[in-house]
């Protein structure tokens, strides 16, 4: 009896890490990669800055933070300060019925 050959199998495909981004646009002046994230992971902060229009953005940082999370927390900042921002409205609305005027032909 001779030996059995061993299976060969294809080896994986290997997988290309693809960087994140880290430079963005910018929410207030729309240019293109504009915005920076410089990450202090020691002190714990990460700083967000559009290099046009020097919006800043200030945030806790810690060892598994990225830039684009940084980029998010930004992003959604600036929609609720917007919504706070807004015209304000009463709460409860309450329509008061008038009586037709009959003095208005």
């Amino acid at each position: 009896m001779g030996k059995r050959k061993k299976a060969t199998r294809k080896p994986a495909p290997s997988r290309q890490k693809v960087p994140l981004d880290t430079t963005f646009t910018c929410l207030f002046c729309h240019h293109d990669k504009s915005v920076t994230v410089r990450m202090d992971r020691k002190g714990g902060v990460a700083t967000l800055v559009c290099r046009v229009c020097d919006q800043r953005y200030q945030s806790k940082a810690n060892h598994l933070t990225e830039p684009i999370d940084i980029y998010s927390e930004w992003i959604d900042a600036a929609d609720a300060a917007q919504r706070d921002d807004g015209p304000r409205r009463p709460s409860t609305s309450r329509m008061i019925p008038v009586a037709p005027d009959s003095d208005v032909e």
